[in-house]
């Protein structure tokens, strides 16, 4: 009998160990993140061509390489009388377009957000599990805002902050390592009730930029339409299975649970865990 349950626990160890993100391998002479973006900042290019270049380039694997190996994260909540562990896997950064050593931040509206994440079988995070990964995140880099003006929504200025980030990060020499978990370098679209309760038109909620102290420069907030993406704005991806007690389940229904959205969710049950987007 005792073989049997090594055994079963052997198995949920190698299920939850070894995760990777499900995309296409990167081409050899695809466009780094210097390259993409000076590609994207013309001012006759759309928000809506921006965001189908973006999106194709994510679709063909034009990411980071060591994007493709996620990053267990762990928490555990009483639910009842009973400690209930749970375990999900993220990606270590704010994703990216571009090679390891030259990579950009793509900030971008919900609705391109939910469509990556749904590509590549992912979610987007709540609050509470922004504040988890920023607590388990091994490089915390201070946040640095660019002073807000009209320009902020557009590459230039995204290309801006890129360059800001990546400064700290060379500043940490060998301390920093491509691959591991990353906080403090942007905010979070993140999924909330509020996406969908607030008003009849639909916007995109964002929260966080925690400073080292461990505090949010940014309390949920939801008053940007869904049209909105500015340079501070960054799409982390969770993917969807995970493992409560060692029970491999879908994010989803995880958060939709009256019971279990307690170990996701800061704010009960989200019954709608997306964003609205029209594209499949």
């Amino acid at each position: 009998m005792l073989r049997f349950v090594l055994a079963g626990l052997l198995l949920i160890s190698l299920n939850i160990q070894a995760q990777v993100l499900k995309i296409r391998d990167r081409k050899p002479g695809a466009l780094t993140g210097s390259q993409f973006s000076a590609s994207i900042s013309d001012t006759s290019i759309s928000l809506n061509q921006r965001e189908k270049i973006i999106f194709k380039a994510i679709k063909k694997g034009n990411v980071p390489n060591f994007y493709r190996k996620l990053v267990l994260v762990t928490d555990s909540a009483m639910i009842g009388n009973t400690l209930t562990r749970i375990s999900y896997y993220v990606i270590p950064d704010y994703i990216a377009i571009g090679s390891d050593s030259d990579y950009f931040y793509c900030p971008m509206t919900p609705a391109l957000a939910q469509h990556v994440a749904n590509k590549l079988k992912c979610s987007l995070p709540t609050r509470k599990i922004v504040n988890t990964i920023y607590a388990n995140a091994d490089i915390k880099l201070s946040p640095i805002p660019i002073p807000p003006t009209k320009a902020m929504t557009t590459v230039p200025v995204f290309i801006r902050h890129n360059q800001i980030v990546k400064q700290q990060r060379d500043s940490l020499g060998s301390k920093f390592v491509p691959g591991m978990l990353v906080g403090g370098d942007k905010k979070d679209i993140v999924l909330s009730n509020r996406i969908y309760n607030d008003t009849s038109a639909f916007h995109v909620v964002i929260y966080g930029w925690h400073q080292k102290d461990g505090k949010a420069i940014q309390p949920l907030y939801a008053r940007h339409l869904n049209s909105w993406a500015d340079y501070s704005h960054g799409v982390r991806l969770i993917q969807r299975k995970l493992w409560v007690n060692g029970k491999k389940m879908n994010i989803k229904k995880a958060l939709r649970s009256e019971r279990l959205s307690i170990l996701l969710s800061d704010e009960g049950p989200i019954k709608k865990p997306f964003y609205p987007t029209h594209v499949d």
